[in-house]
């Protein structure tokens, strides 16, 4: 079935935004590109959506096949939404839209991130070249999420779970984690003020928040 609302065009992208183009739609898809999530997961991770819109959504992106629900195994017996295979396609596009809208000059810096754009944050924003001879293992503890990151030949794996011998634990929340590595705050300022913690090697999380630096926005301004 179609969607509601369609623009009645023969071209490929417009029929892509006819399938993810609504609101949201593309936000629960970003939420689900380290996993699959519960509804009260998703939720959680996108506060200013109300529970009939979200279930809408991922109604409309079960039916054009972008994400699928199924039962998690026993002990969890929980009905998750998950990507499918062709939905995942979807990432380079979201990092590609992450790239661009940060270099725009009203870019609302400080504005709350969930734990899952705060990552991602980490993948479209990663450095090569500020991650040469690098080589980490850093774990990522945002309450009850747990991630971790391996940098190494100047590439980043960033997945969901605990790291099985991290160099490094950084112990935050998001918004914190993202003062420090795109605010200008100082790390340690936050570790002095609490608003952060860091077990292991404190000079792998120095480089670590090193790595994602932010473009020049005006380099997006036409003049």
């Amino acid at each position: 079935m179609p969607p509601k609302r369609s623009y009645q065009d023969g071209c490929a992208t417009a029929h892509a935004l006819d399938l993810v183009g609504e609101r949201w739609a593309l936000l629960v898809v970003r939420e689900l590109l380290l996993g699959p999530k519960r509804f009260t997961d998703l939720r959680a991770g996108m506060p200013g959506i109300s529970p009939n819109v979200l279930a809408q959504r991922l109604e409309e992106l079960e039916r054009t096949g972008v994400i699928h629900r199924h039962k998690l195994p026993p002990p969890a017996a929980a009905w998750v939404y998950q990507l499918t295979a062709w939905g995942l396609q979807l990432e380079p596009v979201i990092l590609a839209l992450g790239r661009w809208g940060v270099r725009s000059p009203q870019l609302p810096i400080g504005a709350p991130l969930s734990v899952d754009s705060l990552v991602l944050s980490f993948r479209t924003m990663f450095s090569s070249a500020a991650a040469a001879g690098f080589r980490s293992s850093i774990e990522l503890r945002f309450g009850v999420d747990h991630l971790h990151a391996e940098v190494a030949n100047g590439r980043i794996d960033l997945v969901r779970g605990r790291a099985k011998q991290p160099d490094a634990i950084i112990d935050a929340s998001p918004d914190a984690l993202a003062a420090v590595v795109y605010g200008g705050r100082k790390l340690t300022d936050a570790l002095r003020a609490g608003d952060l913690e860091v077990e292991g090697d404190r000079s792998a999380v120095k480089r670590f928040v090193a790595l994602f630096p932010l473009p020049d926005c005006s380099a997006g301004v036409r003049s």
